[in-house]
């Protein structure tokens, strides 16, 4: 760990080089990656494949630029992340581009990092803060959580379009706003026990104070963001939210370090009956397992509750699709969240697995006396 002159730990604040939000940019995708490279090898979801190559791919052609649309194949894993090295270096590019949700873009930065390329990214749902983060969370082919690629740099670029954004499913725009709601709470108990956040350094105020910004403007604009999309519209309230969802929440997250929600996560990701969940709503869960451990204050507790439920996030772990609660499986989720090198060291008190156990029961207890 790197250490200052005074021999304290350093503190930083890590950002994407440009964060840009606005309408159309597929059909300028080009001019946005000018910068970095014209070469450009995209790897796409499959159901934005053919879109892309049509508008983004007449953009590079009209540049004078080359280009080719790879299609993401469904779970970043280090095979996955092999074959588009391999790929890349037999095809020349000079800059990746990602397009699509978080595992593909998260496989884009990774396949970049290794290539030693510049990475351009654009999200099509905003379900996670994964676009604007030096991170790659790695899978194992059953789904389960392999381990995080800290990566050196942030994306060069991400681009954000509400009006791809908002033609996704509700849903994965209602679970960015979950993985959003416990920015704040991860990187406020990162800071009191001045652990790590994400690139590997010390919480910066800065990174505290982003990551209340993010909290804030959820509960401000997340209700009016979530029923315009509904009906498929973009507005300032959309907008905002989107900012808040994508820059505001991987900028937090980054530089303000995570804790017990995404520990809790990843455990919960070793749940079969949980595979179809999203990130973000087992993360609110996850946070709910958090706010126990802290004993937090009851207002702040019903807060949350209440707007998990205006929103219409998972709330207990049968709304998340747990079939049956068994023992061993929830006791193995608990140790998985307290492994060594993962975010459960940044709560300010020790945390053991049985304390994990017995705080998802009460979690879930509590979500339920809460659920009408």
């Amino acid at each position: 760990m790197e250490r200052d002159i005074l021999g304290q730990y350093v503190k930083s604040i890590t950002s994407p080089k440009r964060f840009i939000v606005g309408h159309y940019l597929l059909k300028e995708l080009a001019t946005y990656t000018a910068t970095y490279g014209d070469h450009a090898y995209v790897i796409c979801d499959e159901f934005i494949l053919d879109r892309a190559r049509n508008e983004a791919g007449k953009s590079f052609e009209e540049a004078g630029h080359q280009s080719e649309f790879v299609k993401f194949n469904y779970q970043i894993t280090q095979d996955e992340i092999d074959r588009h090295r391999e790929a890349v270096q037999k095809s020349g590019a000079n800059i990746i581009v990602g397009i699509g949700g978080g595992k593909t873009l998260d496989t884009a930065k990774a396949t970049a990092y290794y290539t030693h390329l510049p990475v351009a990214i654009f999200p099509t749902i905003a379900s996670t803060d994964a676009p604007c983060t030096a991170l790659s969370v790695i899978y194992n082919a059953d789904g389960s959580f392999d381990r995080y690629l800290f990566l050196p740099t942030n994306p060069d670029i991400v681009l954000a379009d509400p009006n791809i954004l908002v033609s996704a499913p509700t849903r994965f725009f209602v679970a960015g706003i979950g993985d959003a709601l416990a920015t704040y709470f991860e990187a406020r108990a990162c800071y009191q026990k001045n652990g790590d956040n994400l690139v590997n350094l010390k919480p910066s105020l800065a990174g505290l104070g982003i990551a209340k910004m993010c909290y804030d403007t959820i509960l401000e604009y997340g209700l009016q963001a979530k029923i315009a999309v509904d009906q498929n519209v973009s507005t300032p309230a959309v907008e905002k939210t989107i900012e808040a969802t994508i820059y505001l929440s991987g900028v937090g997250a980054e530089s303000g370090g995570l804790a017990a929600a995404h520990a809790i996560h990843n455990g919960m990701t070793a749940v079969p009956s949980l595979h179809h969940a999203q990130h973000g709503e087992k993360v609110v869960f996850g946070l709910l397992t958090q706010l126990v451990l802290e004993s937090a204050p009851r207002e702040e507790i019903e807060t949350v509750i209440r707007f998990i439920k205006e929103v219409g996030l998972p709330l207990t772990l049968k709304d998340l699709g747990l079939d049956e609660f068994k023992e061993e499986e929830w006791r193995k989720v608990a140790e998985d969240a307290c492994a060594e090198g993962d975010t459960m060291g940044n709560m300010p008190h020790p945390v053991t697995p049985e304390d994990v156990y017995q705080a998802i029961i009460a979690a879930n207890a509590l979500a339920e006396h809460h659920y009408n």
